[in-house]
């Protein structure tokens, strides 16, 4: 029952809403704003000129790269500066001034120092996944319980088995929520970056959609497809999150 409601009740959500939609626009008369009709006709037209497939690849590829390379360094960066409390105390300061500055920010810097490029987007997604991936392993460190390391001690594990059986796996719930937020945070900016930096990807169609003859039923279509791989993306990690070593941290935190 559980699993239908779980099927059923996105889908009815959904449903309410495009028939929300196509009223609202039949009762306004709007000939700016498209109905649901409309931005389906404008999907198949990206589909038959084959930009649905090559934008939507540009952007993947953008933030995979740029998160994949946020992850390498991220994490054991991270899990460095919660073990050793003086690292962390002399990398504080800086690591505290620069979070909070947004990526985009940076966006005159990386056109730059990459030119327009992919290494621009790709660099604006890496700061925007690096600094959620590299707080949240700090916290999963130096929020682990000492008795599961005392534990590990007491049985003999090397620092490299204590690390593999015990720490990683206690830590893995918190980095997985930072790995989450990041994701999302990464698909943000490569919408945004796409729209000045490149001349592909899911962003850019959005802007040429709007400054090419206003076509406002691609400018949705493109919204819409950015928010199902968005979804599609948050429902990938919320699976790892089911993972028997995942289930473990879970227990130990």
């Amino acid at each position: 029952m559980k699993d239908r409601e779980a099927v059923f009740l996105p889908i009815l959500t959904g449903a309410i809403v495009l028939i929300v939609w196509h009223v609202s626009v039949l009762l306004t008369h709007t000939t700016i704003f498209p109905s649901p009709a409309d931005v389906w006709k404008g999907i198949g037209e990206l589909v038959r000129r084959g930009l649905l497939l090559s934008y939507s690849r540009d952007s993947l590829f953008r933030v995979g790269s740029g998160y994949l390379l946020g992850v390498i360094l991220a994490i054991p960066l991270g899990i460095t500066l919660g073990w050793y409390k003086e690292l962390s105390d002399a990398f504080n300061p800086v690591i505290q001034m620069l979070r909070p500055i947004s990526p985009l920010a940076w966006m005159p810097l990386a056109i730059i120092w990459f030119g327009v490029s992919e290494l621009a987007p790709i660099f604006l997604i890496f700061l925007a996944s690096f600094f959620s991936i590299l707080i949240a392993t700090i916290n999963g460190v130096r929020n682990l319980p000492p008795m599961y390391v005392q534990a590990g001690r007491n049985f003999g594990l090397t620092p490299a088995a204590l690390f593999r059986r015990v720490i990683f796996p206690a830590i893995l719930p918190r980095v997985l929520t930072g790995l989450r937020i990041a994701l999302g945070i990464a698909w943000l900016v490569v919408v945004a970056a796409e729209m000045i930096a490149v001349n592909s990807g899911l962003g850019y169609l959005i802007i040429d959609s709007r400054n090419a003859g206003k076509r406002y039923d691609l400018v949705v279509a493109g919204m819409i497809l950015i928010g199902l791989i968005g979804l599609a993306l948050d429902i990938l990690v919320r699976r790892a999150e089911k993972l028997k070593a995942v289930r473990w941290g879970f227990r130990a935190g």
